[in-house]
């Protein structure tokens, strides 16, 4: 029996993308190396699910279907009990990494800039949920989350392309699957309306996830004084100060503000907020969001 193209399609597309993946970016390579030094643990296990090993039984709640009922266990009780068992279904985690001129900043040369420090710490993430069998994808991708290898070569070759022209960065939250979990990096300076919505959007779906807010320690202290020209990396905004020391409480007070805000909408949307600088440990970093995909799941 002969092969025709369509069939012989699908092999030759699966060795061209194993060339590719054999071929790793140097991000990736970076990537691999920050997760090899987190403890990767029997991640997305321990969740009540359509699963084939039993995990414990609760009592019945509202919402709960009588077909779910153990009713071997609920005869020796008052009380009706549902059997559950161990989620072990593969998860989808979508990551949006703000690429906007904003995170191009830092207050040293040899420090990371934001959009690095996001970049590496979104594939590292990516690295460790593939090893544990979860489905990642990339909202700037938009296309539906994928499992192994392949996969963080498309994720890395996506997030070595070049800023957008924005200023600043808005969540983005079309085609995130219903029940998902989300991870949003960015440092969260733009438009906060334009968070709260996505963050509404993503609730809707029944998504739960993070926003991790990446700054540089410079944003932190404001160690500006005397004549002082502040730009927006994109250049569209502009303002001329002859005291620049003055302006550093209001500007404190702000960030506060701001921080604290993002805080309030992760905890009313079920989410979990963190504050990271570049200035700091990058597999700390890591270990935190790991760590909190299994809160926020």
């Amino acid at each position: 029996m002969s092969i025709g193209p369509t069939a012989q399609a699908g092999p030759q597309l699966r060795t061209r993308a194993e060339g590719l993946a054999s071929v790793l970016p140097p991000l990736l390579v970076q990537a691999e190396h920050l997760a090899s030094t987190v403890l990767l643990g029997a991640h997305g296990r321990r969740r009540a699910g359509m699963g084939d090993e039993f995990w414990q039984y609760r009592p019945i709640a509202q919402g709960d279907e009588a077909r779910e009922i153990d009713w071997r266990r609920s005869a020796k009780s008052d009380v009706h009990f549902i059997r559950q068992k161990e989620w072990q279904a593969a998860q989808s985690v979508v990551i949006w990494v703000d690429g906007s001129r904003s995170m191009s900043y830092t207050g040293d040369r040899d420090r990371a800039t934001k959009s690095d420090r996001a970049r590496l710490l979104a594939l590292a993430l990516s690295v460790l949920l593939v090893r544990a069998g979860e489905r990642i994808g990339l909202a700037n991708l938009g296309t539906p989350p994928r499992s192994g290898q392949v996969q963080l070569v498309r994720l890395a070759e996506a997030l070595t392309g070049e800023l957008s022209q924005e200023d600043y960065g808005i969540p983005q939250t079309p085609g995130l699957p219903a029940h998902a979990r989300a991870v949003f990096l960015s440092d969260f300076m733009g438009d906060m309306d334009a968070v709260e919505a996505a963050l509404a959007k993503a609730a809707d779906r029944g998504v739960h996830g993070m926003l991790f807010q990446i700054l540089d320690p410079v944003e932190e202290t404001f160690p500006f004084d005397g004549r002082t020209i502040f730009e927006s990396m994109g250049g569209t905004v502009s303002h001329e100060t002859l005291k620049a020391g003055e302006l550093k409480d209001r500007y404190l007070e702000r960030l506060a503000g701001r921080k604290d805000r993002l805080d309030r909408l992760a905890r009313l949307s079920g989410w979990l907020y963190q504050c990271h600088h570049t200035g700091d440990s990058a597999q700390s970093a890591l270990l935190w969001l790991y760590a909190a995909l299994e809160r926020s799941g």
